[in-house]
């Protein structure tokens, strides 16, 4: 177990290191009010980590950093559109606080017994899912590309048919300490539900099907939204996903390419996936249905670790770790599948649900308790399955992430469900 996380926090920063080795002027703008200053997740990540690891969690506990240095870095007192007018560290200052807080870490890592490294966990994906914030800041930046280098991803396959069916009956929803040992605490505890039967999309919907949606007038028809999304639509000027051009083509990472038309749809909010939906004849499957056509398996009437199984993931399974910089065709992964059919569920987009964002019967918050908790009963839609940009450490059937649901700069796309 101290190898294991000793590695994944190795791994955790040599992405966050590669993400931000670029000029200082780049590193201290703010790129978009939504996002903070790279400089800015760059200290924060020491600071949760030396907060968590060597002080307990106590924020009263005198740090390395002076207190009124150590407070800057606190995500609720500072929102991020404010950050940039903060006196942060500049980035040689902030790589060297993470290096001195990363070497005494390891030293304690070292003493902790095997059963006390919860705590070690959360912090490796707290650092996981702010590179993957970096990535939507980087997405977001104007400017020459200076992420350059892509990994191939596999190609597509025609995909038939293009829903798969998810008989009736109980299934085990969440997880326990036990299956999953850093897994957080909105994921807990597992308990078992009755879910009707369904169908579900076999992959994510596609750039094509979206031009599609665009050329029937979905944009401008108010009987597929909802009174809020349309009243949304109009005021953001939707007309299609972010990034895309008039022309046709999309903007990513600094370049314009053509749009891939077998490529899962990202960057659409909550609202136009619902107006998709609608358009489809269909409608988004709710996360416990999503959980369940990735996760159970009926004839074994188990869980699986994985849709695929227990192997961890790999290349040929899943499109994760951000090194393609974008999500791969559908059908570039049949190994992935689930034991229903449905493939592409973790990784290449975030998926959004029906679901509002809220407690399992049972919830006890973790030792940080203001990870869920105070987002329970918010404006907040449950998104589900990681995107390409997301860490194999950090993702599994388990996990739920939130957003509003007018967000579109982070790597949201859509799969539907039907009812049977």
């Amino acid at each position: 177990m101290h190898d294991t996380v000793v590695r994944d926090l190795d791994r955790a920063r040599s992405r966050t290191l590669h993400l931000t080795d670029l000029d200082e002027p780049i590193l201290v703008a703010q790129h978009d009010p939504l996002m903070s200053p790279l400089v800015w997740d760059l200290a924060h990540i020491g600071q949760q980590e030396e907060l968590w690891l060597l002080r307990g969690g106590d924020v009263g506990r005198p740090g390395m950093l002076a207190p009124e240095v150590d407070s800057l870095y606190d995500a609720f007192k500072h929102p991020r559109a404010k950050r940039p007018s903060l006196p942060l560290l500049p980035p040689v200052e902030a790589r060297a606080y993470d290096r001195e807080v990363r070497g005494r870490v390891l030293d304690v890592i070292e003493r902790t017994p095997a059963d006390d490294l919860f705590t070690a966990g959360m912090v490796v994906q707290h650092e996981e899912q702010h590179d993957e914030t970096m990535f939507a800041t980087l997405q977001l930046r104007q400017g020459p590309p200076v992420l350059l280098e892509r990994r191939a991803l596999p190609p597509g396959r025609p995909v038939d048919p293009a829903r798969v069916f998810v008989a009736g009956g109980p299934f085990r929803l969440g997880v326990d300490a036990a299956d999953e040992p850093f897994a957080l605490d909105n994921e807990r505890p597992a308990h078992q539900v009755d879910v009707g039967p369904f169908w579900i999309g076999r992959v994510p919907v596609t750039n094509r099907q979206w031009r599609e949606f665009m050329a029937d007038g979905g944009y401008e028809r108010s009987e597929l939204w909802s009174p809020r999304g349309w009243a949304h639509r109009a005021e953001a000027r939707l007309d299609r996903p972010m990034f895309w051009t008039a022309e046709g083509t999309r903007r990513r990472f600094g370049m314009e390419e053509e749009v891939p038309p077998d490529d899962p749809v990202q960057h659409v909010c909550y609202f136009e996936a619902d107006a998709f939906a609608r358009w489809s004849g269909a409608r988004l499957p709710t996360e416990i249905e999503w959980e369940k056509a990735c996760a159970w398996d009926p004839a074994a009437q188990a869980r699986r670790k994985w849709p695929w199984g227990t192997a961890a993931p790999t290349e040929d399974l899943a499109n994760l770790g951000g090194l393609g910089l974008r999500p791969a065709p559908v059908g570039a992964y049949p190994d992935g599948a689930s034991a229903y059919g449905a493939e592409q569920m973790i990784g290449d987009v975030w998926e959004w649900t029906s679901s509002d964002f809220g407690p399992w019967p049972g919830f006890t918050p973790m030792i940080y308790r203001d990870y869920s908790q105070p987002f329970f009963g918010g404006d907040y839609k449950v998104l589900r399955g990681g995107s390409w940009a997301v860490a194999p450490t950090t993702i599994r059937p388990s996990f739920r992430n939130w957003d509003h649901p007018v967000r579109r700069q982070i790597f949201t796309g859509v799969r539907l469900a039907w009812d049977a």
